[in-house]
């Protein structure tokens, strides 16, 4: 049995469904009733709780052969650091009450630093610290870059008016990563079980790109090849985000992440090998970004 927290996310509902197309039987935790249908579905044992719960968390880890976590979060939480903290103290909590030995941890290339990072250094530097305290238990981080997806989530496919709009210095190349590919290494790694200790696995996607070369790909998909790709300045990029549904907080993390993007400050530990360069390009990730889109009523 393998448990997967974060079932019904991005990346999780990925992991969930190359486990079960493998053979393994997995106990999918999420939030979303409705995915967590569709899992059922599939062949996934499917658990719905408060994350925040150390109770069901454990009960949801407990027997597992492997667990992969990870912090769910919302910009719109009132006091995000004391969210995330709780959530992290949880997950520590059911892991050592369950007993269960190995755990895939999703977290960020950068994590390693505590402070200057925005969201990382203010959710996912804690929660490795906690993890890598627990004794007898083998924790996998698995560390991706940037999302392809979160490098367009602003662009209106719709809008013919529209930008792509960051903080983000437009011609500083920058790791990006499929989910897809993110997911398919968790899955790999919660099925193979091979790490001891406290291992770091970088995933970086196949090749560096700009913020204004990805608009440019992404633009051409949507029959926007002048798409621009827009820098603006933190105080321009916290109002957007404000009118978005971020807390004023959680939009000045986004923006130190994006200037530290910028600096060079976010990378991986060892630059980019064979094993943290993987095989997704954008370009092929973009059809599916763009259909995901048009079917959103």
């Amino acid at each position: 049995m393998i448990t997967v927290l974060g079932a019904t996310g991005t990346v999780g509902r990925k992991i969930v469904h190359r486990l079960l197309e493998a053979g393994e039987s997995v106990r999918a935790v999420g939030r979303d009733r409705g995915v967590l249908a569709e899992l059922a579905a599939a062949g996934a044992e499917p658990r719905s709780g408060d994350a925040a719960d150390v109770a069901f968390l454990t009960e949801a880890f407990r027997g597992a052969d492997a667990v992969h976590t990870m912090l769910p979060y919302s910009p719109a939480a009132p006091d995000f650091r004391g969210d995330q903290a709780r959530l992290g103290a949880a997950i520590v909590a059911a892991i050592r009450q369950s007993g269960v030995r190995k755990v895939v941890a999703l977290s960020s290339v950068g994590a390693e630093q505590e402070a200057g990072t925005g969201f990382i250094a203010a959710s996912l530097h804690p929660q490795e610290r906690r993890l890598r305290a627990l004794e007898g238990v083998d924790v996998l981080f698995l560390r991706p870059t940037l999302f392809f997806e979160s490098v367009v989530a602003a662009v209106d496919v719709d809008d013919p008016t529209g930008v792509n709009a960051d903080v983000v210095a437009p011609d500083v190349p920058v790791a990006m990563v499929s989910t897809h590919d993110v997911a398919e290494a968790a899955a790999e790694a919660l099925r193979s079980r091979d790490w001891s200790g406290g291992e770091i696995r970088e995933l970086l996607g196949p090749r560096d790109l700009t913020y204004a070369e990805a608009t440019r790909i992404f633009g051409r998909a949507i029959g926007r090849p002048d798409l621009p790709y827009v820098q603006l300045s933190g105080d321009e990029m916290i109002a957007a985000l404000v009118q978005a549904g971020f807390t004023a907080d959680t939009a000045a993390l986004h923006v130190e992440m994006g200037h530290a993007i910028s600096a060079g400050t976010i990378g991986p530990l060892g630059g980019r090998t064979s094993r943290s360069t993987t095989r997704t390009r954008f370009e092929d990730a973009v059809a599916e970004l763009v259909g995901n889109r048009q079917e959103v009523p």
